[in-house]
């Protein structure tokens, strides 16, 4: 059996598929710890392994459901937190990127296995940094979006601005570039965990279920 055919059974083992990433996501989502208002969450690994997995644009549906799970008010927000506030608050700009990143990690998963005429299943060491590599570029727009929406937030509010200075004091960081602070403390503190630990996690569990699925003869199609 192929996943990407246009058969009904394909199609809905994908849109289950898609919920169970989804899910995924709202779990990983409670696996964090604050270091102030923003938190660590292991979330990426649900962005990162849907695009490695699915189709584009049953990974951008994944997270596009999570998001309206959260907004519908189910607890699937760091904290187990739900309801718009959480999407419209100094976190949702995160969240907001998670469907393009998921999206974008599908795109250029497919683009490489088929330029390198490999399967997922295939996958080697220079391949695994390679899509690592890849993964850091997919996840630029939680990062990006995160940022503009957290620095209008911290602008704006004393207590929020507050936090980032004293995080910015602790790992050493003093400078009068409210901007630059801003971003060390929103962005750049979260990539290395992001990257060395999430997105390592998904590459090996998307290998391993490629390969579960490869001896149960079932093959995860990149042309689709």
């Amino acid at each position: 059996m192929t996943i990407c055919s246009k058969s009904i059974a394909t199609q809905v083992l994908l849109l289950a598929f898609s919920t169970l990433i989804a899910v995924l996501t709202g779990i990983l989502a409670q696996a964090s710890f604050f270091l102030g208002p923003i938190p660590y969450t292991m979330q990426n690994v649900g962005i990162i392994l849907g695009g490695l997995l699915l189709p584009p644009k049953h990974a951008l549906f994944s997270q596009l459901l999570y998001i309206v799970l959260i907004a519908l008010g189910l607890p699937m927000a760091s904290g187990f937190k739900g309801g718009l506030h959480v999407l419209l608050g100094y976190t949702g700009g995160y969240i907001a990127g998670f469907p393009i990143a998921s999206f974008l990690m599908s795109i250029f998963t497919r683009a490489y296995l088929n330029l390198r005429k490999i399967k997922l299943y295939d996958v080697g060491v220079k391949d695994f940094i390679a899509l690592l590599l890849l993964s850091v570029v997919a996840a630029l727009p939680i990062y990006i979006l995160g940022f503009i929406v957290f620095a209008y937030y911290a602008l704006s509010n004393k207590n929020l601005f507050s936090w980032v200075i004293k995080v910015s004091n602790v790992i050493g960081f003093s400078s009068n570039d409210r901007i630059l602070a801003i971003f060390l403390v929103s962005v750049a503190i979260f990539i290395p965990q992001d990257v060395l630990m999430d997105h390592v996690i998904a590459i090996s569990t998307a290998k391993a279920i490629s390969s579960y699925l490869k001896q149960r003869g079932v093959v995860i199609e990149q042309n689709c």
